[in-house]
């Protein structure tokens, strides 16, 4: 998976689980949470979202490392590596 697929990916999880987000305007740093508004419920929906799109294993301890556009494409890259 390249970098450009690894955003994609985050971007329709995302959507799918915030539809009225505007994923399009988050910069490759910003916290999803405070960016987006999402509660732990919307969080932890897009971390499966995200896990069975991607078809890659999350623990939970990968929590921190799927916070912003920019974490959570490396993250998806280094898990499909």
């Amino acid at each position: 998976m390249n970098r450009t697929d690894a955003l994609e990916r985050v971007r329709q999880a995302l959507s799918s689980v915030i539809p009225d987000a505007d994923v399009a305007g988050l910069a490759p740093q910003d916290e999803f949470r405070e960016a987006l508004e999402m509660d732990s419920l919307d969080f932890l929906n897009f971390v499966e979202v995200l896990s069975e799109r991607a078809g890659v294993r999350t623990d939970d301890e990968d929590a921190s490392r799927l916070s912003t556009l920019s974490t959570c494409a490396d993250f998806l890259i280094n898990r499909t590596q």
